[in-house]
């Protein structure tokens, strides 16, 4: 079930550095959101509070809000955990785990979360995730080989494979195809459009034309300098980000004249 995100005056901090100050917008249900924005700017710390996973680096806290169809993920009595198990994530590169097979990689995350799952459940789950990454027919024989084995692209799709494996409301997804060739890239795009039929999709990039291409919504950050909190400084439709975006910087950026 695709879910709604609303972001409430949220501060994100490393201990005293505030990283990310004040930020507020709302992600819809069954689309694409792109946050963009120069390098140290808090897109990826940013995304990475939606599912708390900012929370493994000690001293990391915020205040303020993220509600999932109304309810407050950093609420005293959610369990960060839970929280993960239904907004998924993607990194930059390509990490299936060495030692696991193609269907141990999609399976590792379900039998984490819940433990037993019986054979034929397990075939089941494998074949829909892999389909569901666009990758079963690349695979299907050979489900039993390393996850390793596969190229940096079909390996990014296994991690989606295994995201989606979990039956998440929402995916993030930070810098997909940065690791990936062409080829690769618009696959994982291709693939974005199919999966926003059934999950809330947020990605950061730094591919203007990728956000233009996939994204329904976009998001620019930036920072005053270094030391500095990145900010969110305007949000709107992507088709009218890019052309008629109603701050500066956010042309600047858009067009190259940035820097």
């Amino acid at each position: 079930m695709s879910k709604r995100i609303d972001v409430n005056n949220l501060n994100v901090y490393y201990s005293k550095f505030l990283a990310v100050e004040d930020v507020s917008l709302a992600v819809e249900p069954n689309s694409v959101t792109a946050l963009i924005g120069p390098s140290g700017c808090g897109k990826s710390t940013f995304l990475r509070t939606l599912n708390r996973m900012h929370e493994v680096i000690p001293g990391a806290r915020v205040e303020g809000e993220v509600l999932m169809d109304g309810e407050n993920l950093y609420a005293s009595n959610i369990d960060p955990v839970a929280v993960r198990r239904h907004v998924g994530m993607v990194f930059q590169r390509p990490n299936p785990f060495p030692t696991m097979t193609i269907a141990e990689n999609v399976l590792a995350g379900v039998k984490l979360n819940s433990g037993r799952i019986s054979k034929g459940d397990a075939e089941d789950l494998v074949e829909e995730s892999l389909k569901g990454a666009n990758l079963w027919n690349e695979v299907k024989d050979r489900l039993d080989k390393p996850g390793s084995s596969l190229s940096g692209g079909q390996q990014q799709r296994l991690c989606i494979a295994r995201a989606i494996a979990i039956r998440p409301d929402v995916l993030l997804m930070d810098e997909p195809c940065s690791a990936l060739d062409p080829i690769s890239t618009l696959a994982i795009e291709d693939l974005m459009q199919e999966l926003k039929n059934d999950y809330t999709i947020v990605i950061v990039t730094h591919n203007m034309q990728q956000a233009a291409r996939v994204a329904d919504r976009t998001a620019f950050f930036n920072i005053a300098g270094t030391g500095l909190p990145g900010k969110l400084i305007e949000m709107n439709d992507t088709a009218t980000m890019f052309s008629t975006p109603s701050e500066k910087a956010t042309e600047d950026y858009i067009s190259g004249r940035f820097g």
